[in-house]
């Protein structure tokens, strides 16, 4: 009998579980594939500190240095414009423009080490939010594939989906705000990759919201909102006229006995479509999803608190769906009309819009959650999927840089406070302790209990290991 442990585990005769696996998986000892999926599922005596986590991708490539790893002792041509300000961790040279952040600082820990070799948006999101290589090569390909590795969400939600009754929840285990990747980022030329369940399949894609521009030229991240009611709707099933449930459930019907004559195939695409769609259709006409996304049931003290632009509102209703119980919740905040992270040109955008919003949301955010005793299970993390150059240009723009950038991790038991791993003095390069996406993955995983070894089913029906990287413990106390 195989004993499954926290530990690798073995068989009675000392075979290791991953070896037994693999050996079942080449037809040996006798056993199918089905019974080593069946295997696959048993239950794990892992720890979970996590029952939810918050992803929050700051889409572009924040600068390190104009933000959680300065360095101003470095060469005028180096450190950039921003001034250290105090913080509640020794050592942290946190920017003079995320001063909310510094004054709780003992809530989070600082990763100055993450680091890995794709100088690419597409390449490098797809690994942040997987914690696996894009099979596309850096510059072949910009919008998601079906052959993409499935996102940690997907994962989240293929698992959900899995146990006793997954299917007939009424919420998401995996959501996606407040638009997806790419959307309002150049008329949405890209759908970028990372988000979706790729080879698992569309059935464990994020529940997606969507939250339209008023106006082209209008940046509703950072724009103050108060004005106006910014309406999370669900992406591909809202229509204009905000179709109430009974009008959703009638369309189904309709598109059901459309699509009869269709249903004489019998191949996994169709399935997944069917799948895809009868599960959005569920959630948006679930009463609990409909009151989750309704932010209106939130005082008006606290959305002023979050911000009243896109970013804060989104952190906030990213907070209504983990207590209501989404397990997944990634927040873009993504580059809209010449405004990006992926600051090439100047600072300008950082210091007057994208620093100010980001310290608000997510400050709120952390202390929102702690004051709900919510941050102790719901472990957050705030980054992008890239640096910038040591160097700054004449107008302190900078270029991409992935060798090292900063991560923000909180809650679910890290050590608050703290900072792990440290950069050489032109913050370009790890010092010591370097996070891969591979290791952000198995620690993210393991915080929610899910064996970062664990294998799904691909497209083929192989059985593929989710993950090839090592939790980072270090980061608990």
């Amino acid at each position: 009998m195989l004993t499954i442990l926290g530990q690798p585990q073995t068989s009675s005769n000392g075979i290791s579980r991953r070896r037994l696996i693999q050996a079942a998986g080449g037809g040996l000892l006798g056993l199918s594939l089905p019974q080593v999926l069946a295997a696959e599922s048993l239950p794990r005596s892992r720890p979970v500190r996590a029952r939810s986590v918050i992803f929050v991708f700051l889409f572009g490539g924040p600068s390190q240095f104009e933000t959680f790893d300065m360095k101003p002792d470095a060469p005028e041509k180096i450190r950039g414009p921003f001034k250290p300000t105090p913080a509640r961790t020794s050592g942290l040279l946190i920017s003079e423009h995320l001063a909310r952040l510094a004054s709780i600082s003992d809530k989070y820990c600082v990763v100055r080490t993450m680091t890995h070799p794709y100088n690419d948006h597409s390449g490098a999101g797809h690994y942040l939010q997987t914690g696996r290589q894009w099979q596309i090569p850096i510059g072949g390909g910009f919008s998601a594939t079906p052959k993409d590795w499935p996102s940690m969400g997907s994962v989240v939600e293929y698992l959900a989906q899995h146990e006793p009754g997954g299917l007939a929840r009424d919420l998401p285990s995996y959501a996606a705000l407040p638009n997806w990747l790419g959307r309002l980022q150049d008329r949405g030329q890209y759908r970028r990759p990372g988000q979706y369940g790729g080879w698992l399949g569309r059935g464990y894609d994020p529940l997606t919201t969507r939250v339209d521009k008023r106006e082209l030229n209008d940046n509703p991240y950072w724009r103050d909102c108060s004005d106006e009611e910014l309406t999370f709707q669900i992406e591909g099933l809202m229509a204009a006229d905000d179709l109430p449930p009974i009008r959703l459930r009638q369309r189904q019907t309709l598109l059901e006995q459309f699509d009869a004559s269709r249903r004489t195939l019998d191949g996994r695409p169709v399935r997944e479509y069917d799948q895809f769609r009868q599960r959005a259709v569920a959630l948006a006409t679930s009463e609990t999803t409909r009151r989750a996304l309704d932010i209106r049931q939130e005082p008006d003290s606290l959305r002023d608190r979050y911000g009243r632009h896109l970013f804060g509102q989104s952190a906030l209703m990213a907070r209504r769906l983990v207590e209501a119980g989404t397990r997944f919740v990634t927040v873009h905040y993504d580059c809209v009309d010449g405004y990006s992270w992926d600051s090439h040109l100047n600072s300008q955008s950082l210091q007057k819009h994208l620093l100010p919003t980001l310290d608000q949301g997510l400050s709120a955010l952390l202390e929102d959650l702690d004051q709900r005793g919510l941050l102790a299970e719901t472990l957050v993390v705030a980054m992008g999927e890239m640096g910038r150059t040591p160097q700054a240009n004449a107008s302190w723009g900078r270029g991409h840089w992935s060798t090292l950038f900063p991560a923000l991790l909180a809650g679910a038991g890290i050590a608050g406070g703290t900072l792990y791993g440290s950069s050489d003095k032109d913050a370009a390069y790890p010092v010591d302790h370097p996070v891969r996406p591979e290791d952000l993955a198995a620690t993210i995983y393991d915080a929610l209990g899910i064996d970062p070894d664990l294998r799904l089913p691909d497209a083929q029906g192989r059985p593929v290991h989710i993950c090839e990287g090592q939790p980072v413990r270090g980061l608990w106390t």
